[in-house]
């Protein structure tokens, strides 16, 4: 019997947002798809997170601007604060035209998800949405997968789809270590949901810079909260993975000395339910494909958070991963060549960091940091803000295929 759509069975690893999406646009070709996401339930929270160029162009042809303008957040724009709160320089949206550090569409990681899980549960076709499972083995062959699941099961699959993060089992199963892979970038970012503390001014993600170190504070949706924004610039130290409490004594030590909120915002991390802490890592493969296994979002080309990109890669790359794959559903193979070959002009530009990484982002000295705020007044000033606005969206002429 021939492949077409309605007979392939497709395994995506990770209910994040490349999972999600990917896993929407085929349901929608009308392919079977099972969805395995570790957590026991859906993730909420998580930073901000912003859609511009390519990734608004996909947001609009997947129908998901109707939900997404329900949880927009209302941001006026990026304030560089002293210790006393006053701002040291001000980008304002409109002094960016909504392509700057804050874009004019911005919603929360956990927001954009619901957006897509309702689409998700409100799309016929043959679903299969399992929490609190993950794969542990893969055997492939030139016909398909073999999957064997934590829960204990074993079932078979045309394709594997890993979409599972930065620290990606499948990645590892499948490609090999993750050493092998990522480039650490010189430094940590934690993210976590604070009462919005008195001190920070409303509507203005607001962030406060000492040396190696710094806090952002940026609006929900909901104006009772607000997200905490913290980035570390110190050595990688493979012994605060999953140590939580030497998570949270390395973001204390460092930022002892900060004024502002800072205190406020510090004394919520052991009662954050949605902490989240992680080094900064780029992930580069030579192939993001393998046999009939597939790697999308951060699992395969993680830029990190300082790029501001990630959510862009993830649903631009499933946009072509499930559009690829629906164009010829009889030849997987060649579908994953054209993904790669489509996706990777994008991710070269959207893994460039904006502003030349962390060391220039949190200097070392006091002195330092006094000339990364001159530069920064600089790009504000209508001979630069041109060249700002380049750097934030390098993405903007790529142009995405019509499936």
């Amino acid at each position: 019997m021939s492949t077409t759509a309605n007979t392939l069975r497709i395994l995506i690893a990770g209910g994040g947002i490349a999972g999600n999406s990917v896993a929407l646009q085929l349901l929608r070709a009308g392919i079977a798809v099972t969805v395995v996401e570790r957590a026991d339930s859906p993730r909420p929270g998580g930073q901000a997170v912003d859609l511009r160029g390519p990734s608004r162009e996909v947001a609009e042809r997947m129908g998901l601007m109707e939900g997404i303008t329900k949880h927009l957040l209302h941001e006026k724009g990026m304030s560089i604060v002293k210790a006393d709160g006053s701002p040291v320089y001000r980008m304002s949206m409109e002094m960016f035209d909504g392509k700057g550090p804050v874009a004019d569409i911005e919603i929360t990681r956990g927001d954009l998800n619901d957006v897509l899980l309702t689409e998700l549960a409100g799309t016929a076709g043959d679903l299969d949405y399992r929490y609190g499972d993950w794969i542990e083995t893969i055997d492939q062959d030139s016909e398909g997968v073999t999957v064997g699941f934590h829960s204990g099961t074993s079932e078979r699959y045309d394709l594997v789809i890993g979409a599972d993060g930065v620290h990606s089992r499948t990645r590892k199963l499948v490609f090999g270590p993750e050493e092998q892979f990522t480039t650490y970038l010189g430094g940590y970012m934690s993210f976590y949901t604070i009462p919005t503390p008195a001190g920070a001014e409303q509507d203005w993600m607001s962030m406060h810079v000492v040396p190696r170190a710094s806090l952002g504070v940026r609006p929900d949706y909901d104006p009772a909260t607000s997200k905490a924004i913290l980035t570390l610039r110190t050595e990688q130290n493979p012994a605060l993975r999953g140590d939580i409490a030497a998570q949270h004594k390395l973001i204390r030590d460092m930022l002892a000395e900060a004024g502002w909120v800072v205190p406020e915002a510090l004394s919520h991390l052991e009662t954050a339910e949605d902490f989240y802490f992680d080094e900064l890592v780029r992930v580069d493969m030579p192939s993001l494909f393998q046999g009939r296994v597939v790697l999308l979002g951060d699992s395969g080309f993680c830029g990190s958070p300082m790029t501001g990109t990630g959510t862009a890669m993830a649903i631009v790359g499933a946009y072509l991963l499930a559009g690829e794959i629906a164009a010829t559903p009889a030849d997987l193979d060649a579908a994953l060549v054209r993904y790669q070959e489509q996706v990777t002009p994008f991710l070269d530009k959207a893994k460039e960091i904006p502003g030349g990484g962390i060391q220039l982002m949190l200097p070392t000295s006091k002195i330092g940091l006094k000339m990364m705020q001159q530069v920064g007044r600089l790009m504000t000033t209508k001979l630069f803000r041109p060249i700002m606005m380049k750097m934030l969206d390098s993405t903007q002429d790529y142009v995405l295929p019509t499936y």
